[in-house]
């Protein structure tokens, strides 16, 4: 806090804060109100912070920060303890990355209990022996013949881009185009 004491704050915020309002002037005249008023805003600044005590809390977190890289540029126990704390960083990404890689397997997994087979969604839905007759072929004796379901009306294919698709449904339901 001696340094702090040392230094007469009181002439130079008012030096910066004269200074800042005649560039706020010049810039009023020059481009306008809008940029003379935020140049005037920020030209009352260094005065505030010296009225309200902000400039020495200011000055003290400024030192505090100061200190800190310096120790940290020139500590090599500081180093250690950077090299630790990346460490530890990298170690939460590996292990984050291998549990999701396991709870991923153990979901395919189940899906395969599930369904029976090795890839997902290769269910049988009719087994080999009541399965219809190759094409050409007859149906055997007892064996019904099937129709082969019609396909469904093939649908407009939605734009990627088109935002408001879910809109224009609603709107056209209610009746509205």
């Amino acid at each position: 806090m001696e340094t702090f004491n040392a230094i007469a704050w009181l002439p130079l915020c008012a030096g910066v804060t004269i200074a800042g309002l005649v560039l706020a002037f010049l810039t009023f005249r020059r481009r306008g109100a809008a940029a003379g008023m935020r140049m005037t805003a920020w030209a009352l600044l260094p005065v505030a912070a010296y009225l309200t005590g902000a400039l020495q809390t200011l000055w003290t977190v400024g030192s505090a920060v100061v200190s800190f890289v310096t120790s940290l540029v020139f500590n090599p126990t500081v180093w250690i303890g950077v090299a630790v704390a990346g460490l530890s960083a990298v170690l939460f990404v590996v292990s984050g990355v291998m549990r999701g890689r396991k709870l991923s397997a153990g979901r395919g997994l189940g899906r395969k209990k599930r369904t029976g087979g090795d890839t997902p969604g290769t269910e049988q839905a009719v087994p080999p022996a009541q399965a219809a007759p190759a094409v050409g072929q007859k149906p055997a004796a007892g064996q019904k013949t099937t129709q082969p379901l019609p396909k469904p009306a093939p649908r407009k294919a939605a734009k990627a881009d088109d935002d408001f698709s879910d809109i224009e449904e609603l709107l056209k339901r209610r009746g509205i185009s």
